[in-house]
């Protein structure tokens, strides 16, 4: 690395770091008084102890001890808002979400490698982005595509049928479901096929999706590095400045963010010539032309110069969608199987339902949204192993938000609001929340499809809790 760029960049980040500590450390918050566990790490705080594969052990031990409101120590004496009471929580993902933004920094680090997708951006931008995006994802266009989705379940049956039949091999289920899953995001989102399910099925960009995560997990001061940074640099200089890093994960890094990049753009290209020549060439193409991205680009094209997208946004958008959805989609159908293996008398039930109102035929999209126990099994996964364990907010004004419970302060009071200071970090905890037994009953922790079908514990109505499912990609942020 060209030690002329490489002493400044560790020289600013050094000051601001221990600027950071001091004032961190040396100053007084409200949140002070919370009940947390002590920091490990006096640069990483509690970090490294609840952000591991494992962690789940050590956040059923801080809320057993502690409680549902919790104060951590995070990066360089960084005070983060652990909440998992379902009151506090509506405050700050429903009553008052405009002032808790997705966005708790200047830039993410999937932002310095991919572009400004929708869940990185904010402002101006990102409203600009949902104005474009949301019309695509209405119900009409999904329903458009539920023929996709079972063409390639079916393809699906077969290959994992094929496998079974020919050596009785043991099978792979999250494996088939992230290949299902990506072929399904890109059929109905790109208009693009990754994956035909045979043995030796590779595709340069599938490939590239499949690794960006792990490598990312390999490189994990990436995640916590790039964001602290971009408060001094901007995201095209912090991404010039990983080039000149001699680190071999940092590179494959690199790489396989490139190549999702050019895939996109050639893909984006593809579309755009498709668009010009007529709905005579899209018909004949993956997706029929009413894939997400085809849709896109047409409105994009429609648009005014103003709110016109650029070619990078549209990448990031892209990669925004695939990664977004790869792999919380296909955790929570394998964790969907992996339950109903071992309840069979829950699998039986739900698919006598679904049989019964088969009949011969695949189930229509309004057909298949109305069946009661196929809802309640789904709604039961999602409380009790939600694909993302945690939501962050950051604070942008001085707030108190209200506490379904009271907590017991480090003082000894009881109390029933937490102020919450300007640039709070917060840990919004949906896990935490949706195993409360002060709201779910004693049962919390059993798989019980049965609760969704009936009338809901009063507690839990006059709780509030945020909906089971995650939000959208695609919703309203500041």
């Amino acid at each position: 690395m060209d030690a002329t760029l490489y002493v400044p960049v560790v020289l600013a980040a050094s000051a601001f770091s221990l600027w950071l500590i001091f004032k961190r450390y040396l100053t007084k918050s409200p949140l002070d008084n919370l009940p947390g566990p002590p920091p490990t790490s006096l640069l990483f705080g509690n970090m490294p102890d609840i952000s591991h594969r494992q962690s789940w052990r050590q956040w059923e031990g801080i809320i057993n001890t502690y409680g549902p409101v919790t104060k951590l120590h995070g990066l360089l004496g960084q005070r983060v808002l652990h909440i998992a009471d379902p009151k506090a929580l509506h405050s700050i993902l429903i009553k008052d979400a405009e002032h808790f933004p997705k966005k708790i920094e200047p830039a993410t680090d999937t932002q310095v490698l991919i572009g400004p997708g929708l869940m990185a951006t904010d402002g101006h931008q990102h409203r600009k982005q949902r104005k474009l995006l949301t019309p695509v994802f209405s119900v009409g266009h999904l329903r458009d595509m539920t023929h996709i989705f079972y063409g390639i379940t079916y393809k699906l049956q077969k290959a994992i049928e094929t496998r079974v039949n020919k050596d009785g091999s043991v099978i792979d289920v999250n494996g088939w479901m992230a290949r299902a899953t990506l072929e399904m995001l890109g059929q109905a989102g790109l208009g693009y096929s990754f994956d035909d399910f045979t043995d030796n099925s590779t595709d340069t960009f599938g490939e590239a999706l499949k690794m960006f995560f792990p490598l990312l997990g390999c490189v994990p001061f990436l995640t916590v590095l790039l964001p602290t940074l971009s408060y001094i640099f901007p995201d095209w200089l912090m991404n010039k400045l990983l080039r000149l890093v001699p680190d071999r994960d940092i590179k494959r890094m690199l790489e396989v963010s490139d190549t999702m990049t050019q895939c996109s753009l050639e893909i984006i290209n593809d579309r755009k010539s498709a668009l010009l020549k007529g709905d005579n060439v899209l018909v004949r193409q993956v997706g029929a032309g009413k894939d997400i991205m085809s849709l896109l680009l047409k409105a994009n094209m429609a648009t005014s110069e103003a709110e016109r997208h650029t070619d990078q946004e549209i990448v990031a958008q892209m990669s925004t969608m695939l990664l977004g959805g790869m792999d919380t989609t296909a955790n929570a159908l394998s964790r969907i199987l992996h339950v109903l293996s071992q309840k069979p008398d829950i699998q039986e039930r739900l698919r006598a339902e679904i049989i019964e109102v088969r009949a011969d035929d695949n189930l229509a999209y309004n057909d298949l949204v109305k069946l009661p126990y196929l809802e309640a099994v789904c709604r039961e996964t999602m409380r009790l192993y939600p694909p993302a364990e945690f939501v962050v907010r950051r604070a942008t004004k001085d707030i108190t938000i209200p506490l379904f419970e009271p907590v017991r302060a480090r003082d000894g009071s009881l109390m029933t609001e937490v102020p919450v200071p300007k640039d709070t970090m917060i840990l919004a905890h949906l896990w935490g929340c949706n195993t409360n037994k002060a709201v779910w009953g004693d049962d919390a922790y059993k798989f019980k499809p049965e609760r969704w079908l009936g009338e809901l514990p009063k507690a839990l109505d006059e709780a509030r809790v945020p909906g089971v499912y995650s939000n959208l990609c695609v919703t309203p942020k500041n």
